[in-house]
């Protein structure tokens, strides 16, 4: 089952409330999904430990909105089992402000190093997880000083039961309960809303208007809702030959007949989105895109269809992009291409890759990670299609979506889209 439709775009929340959803959010993953995850993983304990300035990726996630974390960082997580759950345990000088047991301060006669060992050795964990990994960069936050650091303080028996955290970072980060769900729907419509502002003539003057205005028009509404991109935002403007010999190589302007195509994202209620998707430019007495465009998009949203009708649980990447290649091209689609990743707190990590734009069979580690429920991901595609109004021109037609995976089915997150933008 599949679900495409858009809504409507939300408003922006004050920052307050903001803050009062994500920390909401927040104390409900640490109470039900963090000692699921764990048990899980096979991970009785799990240290994050980092400096001011120098987080690790996953410590902005175990931490509330607006906590304030200066000098040497250090969160312990022990489980104690289904009946009294995870101890949360803080030794720094950071307000969790209830999310965590604070037991340090600088009266303690303890230093932190010391206070951590004395906490791992009664607790005697069998396996200690830590954030280092060779292939999840988002699982690998623990540097490499600190970690010096840390088998010194613990000693030879205790640091022999050091491990990489990976599989349990990979978990915590992709997993969304469905509240948040629910919510990165939200933060799509937000991102669709300014999409279609981009495209539209509020924004471009055929004539006059650049791809490069787009791109500082894009960046600049996202900084006036008080928000930040996901990564730096790219227009493209692409034409057929004969337009482009009639106004040259170097003309700058956006004009009627072209195609513009956007690759954008935003940050909101600690959540990333990222899209792509185009716009036609019409020319005096047009209507609609020519019908050779539509018929790209058409095939685009077809190899959409065919991708993530392929997703499964417990599938890796790998065998995902396999198969839902091997579909396209066994129904003729021209020219396919799939280069998804995961989405959530970070752009790009820590779930499933499938497929890079120059890779298109198998993509080592990354690739080998399998998919799980209620996670997130991009459904970026291409088809190339030859045009007849642009003279049989071949063109890419690049699509990016964000789309859900839950045991109901793929849900793309407020829609997708089936049709051009019109300008």
């Amino acid at each position: 089952m599949m679900h495409t439709e858009r809504r409507g775009a939300p408003d922006v929340l004050p920052l307050r409330e903001q803050a009062w959803v994500a920390n909401a959010l927040l104390r409900q993953r640490l109470d039900t999904l963090l000692p699921q995850l764990m048990r899980e993983t096979g991970l009785d304990m799990w240290l994050i430990i980092c400096h001011e300035d120098n987080y690790d990726p996953v410590f902005r996630t175990l931490t509330p909105w607006e906590v304030w974390a200066p000098i040497l960082q250090m969160i312990v997580l022990y489980d104690r089992g289904p009946e009294q759950g995870v101890e949360r345990l803080n030794i720094s000088l950071t307000n969790m402000q209830g999310m965590m047991d604070s037991i340090w301060s600088l009266q303690h006669p303890c230093d932190q190093w010391a206070l951590l060992r004395q906490v791992i050795a009664e607790r005697q964990p069998k396996r200690i997880g830590i954030n280092r990994s060779d292939v999840i960069w988002a699982a690998d936050g623990l540097t490499a000083a600190l970690e010096d650091r840390l088998i010194a303080a613990l000693g030879p028996e205790l640091a022999a039961r050091l491990c990489s955290a990976e599989p349990l970072v990979i978990r915590w980060l992709e997993t969304h309960l469905p509240e948040e769900l629910d919510l990165y729907t939200h933060v799509a419509a937000l991102a669709h809303r300014l999409i279609a502002e981009c495209f539209s003539r509020a924004v471009i003057t055929p004539g006059v208007t650049t791809v490069e205005d787009l791109r500082w028009a894009y960046w600049q509404r996202v900084a006036d809702l008080g928000l930040t991109v996901s990564f730096p935002p790219f227009f493209r403007r692409l034409r057929s030959a004969a337009d482009e010999a009639r106004w040259g190589k170097a003309d700058p302007a956006i004009r009627p007949g072209d195609m513009l195509h956007c690759d954008v994202g935003l940050q909101y209620l600690r959540l990333a989105s990222d899209h792509q998707e185009l716009a036609y430019v019409l020319r005096p007495g047009e209507t609609d895109a020519p019908a050779g465009l539509r018929a790209g998009m058409a095939q685009a949203n077809r190899l959409q269809e065919i991708f993530t009708g392929e997703w499964r649980q417990g599938l890796t990447g790998n065998e995902i992009l396999r198969r839902a290649l091997e579909r396209a091209r066994a129904v003729g689609l021209p020219n396919p291409r799939i280069y998804s990743h995961s989405l959530g707190f970070f752009l790009h990590e820590p779930g499933p890759l499938m497929g890079l734009p120059w890779e298109q069979s198998c993509c080592p580690g990354r690739g080998d990670v399998v998919m799980n429920y209620d996670t997130c991901y991009t459904v970026e595609l291409s088809v190339t299609v030859p045009v007849p109004e642009w003279g049989g021109q071949d063109v890419p037609i690049m699509l990016e979506q964000d789309a859900a995976f839950t045991r109901q089915g793929v849900i793309f997150l407020d829609g997708r889209q089936t049709a051009f933008h019109l300008i």
